[in-house]
């Protein structure tokens, strides 16, 4: 299985308040996010990472919710992304392109008005913005083929392509 997400924020405090997460700690938001991920990744599986894994830790620190990440990481760095393990990940690049079973995916930390074969039915996958779910709809009703990955978005899990593709062929209410 493929998957997406971004905008972790392992290690960062104010995420609790400044997205609204449901946590009491940074303890208990760390652990249900590595919770979460690993109900959902399997080893096999592989995980496009689209920015900010952490934010004010240590690097050290950062490596050590890495690791206990289940699946094959992909990381896109965002803007808050330090100079993590690279054995950790089978890639870190600034932006991504990726085609599979004839879907052009456009893949960056930071939404963009325009991407690579946008006009041609290309999906852009992104974060940063730290959204509620009435983002993804409203870019759909507005035949925008943009799509928010991040955990706030996305119930704190991570995203998989086949849920994404499924999102954009539903009917909108």
């Amino acid at each position: 299985m493929i998957y997406f997400t971004s905008d972790l924020h392992y290690g960062h405090k104010a995420a609790i308040n400044l997205s609204q997460r449901p946590f009491e700690t940074i303890e208990e938001m760390n652990e249900t996010l590595i919770q979460r991920w690993n109900a959902k990744v399997k080893q096999n599986d592989t995980v496009y990472i689209l920015g900010d894994l952490s934010f004010r830790i240590p690097v050290d620190e950062a490596n050590v919710f890495i690791r206990k990440l289940h699946g094959k990481k992909i990381l896109i760095k965002g803007n808050h992304d330090k100079k993590y393990d690279a054995s950790l990940f089978e890639e870190i690049c600034d932006f991504k392109e990726i085609n599979i079973y004839q879907q052009s995916f456009s893949l960056m930390h930071y939404p963009m008005l325009e991407w690579p074969k946008s006009r041609y039915g290309s999906i852009h996958l992104h974060g940063h913005q730290h959204n509620n779910k009435d983002y993804n709809i409203a870019m759909k009703k507005a035949g925008i083929l943009r799509y928010d990955v991040g955990v706030d978005v996305n119930d704190f899990t991570p995203v998989s392509m086949g849920e994404i593709l499924n999102f954009f062929k539903e009917e909108t209410i």
